[in-house]
């Protein structure tokens, strides 16, 4: 199984050895096929694309086992960023490593971490959050926890919810610095 971290936006920013597993898989197990398409046409990839997103995790990964037993090479991607970091792909990665399977995790671009140098807060600690709750008291009580915790911390949110959700963050820490970045790497 090679985990596969495809760009955050821009095409360029995928790493010569994603590229290769990309070329060199059986299948590719990707969120939206009609994206990965865009990346792998990009690069003249030809690949057997399968569908791998929250609503079929379960079902494909034990699908996907027994080609990885018999010694498949599988690449799992994910729309942007790191499969398994938000995104599907934990169940097949454990469920690998059960089974003692090779498992690989090939890096590349990530928005969290382009996010925080870009914020230009200290980094040396951070807290990763992922998708922030919905619902006011689920944002509440993490604002509570938030406020005793001294270091940046990085979450994803919608653009849709974001107004909404800043001014929650306003008012509960209303002296907290903060950052918003969006399209990281997009020339847009």
């Amino acid at each position: 199984l090679a985990v596969c971290a495809t760009p955050i936006g821009n095409l360029e920013d995928v790493t010569l050895r994603v590229l290769g597993a990309l070329r060199g898989a059986e299948i590719v197990l990707c969120e939206d096929t009609r994206r990965t398409r865009l990346l792998l046409a990009r690069y003249d990839i030809r690949a057997n694309l399968v569908s791998y997103h929250e609503h079929n995790e379960a079902e494909r990964t034990a699908e996907v086992l027994p080609r990885l037993r018999e010694g498949a090479l599988v690449a799992l991607v994910s729309d942007a960023g790191l499969p398994a970091i938000s995104d599907p792909g934990a169940r097949l990665i454990a469920a690998a490593a059960a089974e003692e399977l090779p498992v690989t995790v090939l890096p590349g671009p990530s928005a969290v971490e382009t996010a925080l140098v870009a914020s230009g807060f200290l980094s040396d600690r951070y807290q990763f959050l992922g998708y922030l709750p919905r619902g006011e008291p689920a944002l509440d009580a993490l604002w509570v926890e938030l406020g005793r915790w001294p270091h940046a911390a990085v979450a994803f949110e919608s653009p849709q919810r974001l107004p909404k959700t800043l001014a929650s963050l306003a008012r509960a820490l209303p002296d907290r610095p903060l950052a918003v970045c969006r399209e990281l790497t997009n020339r847009f």
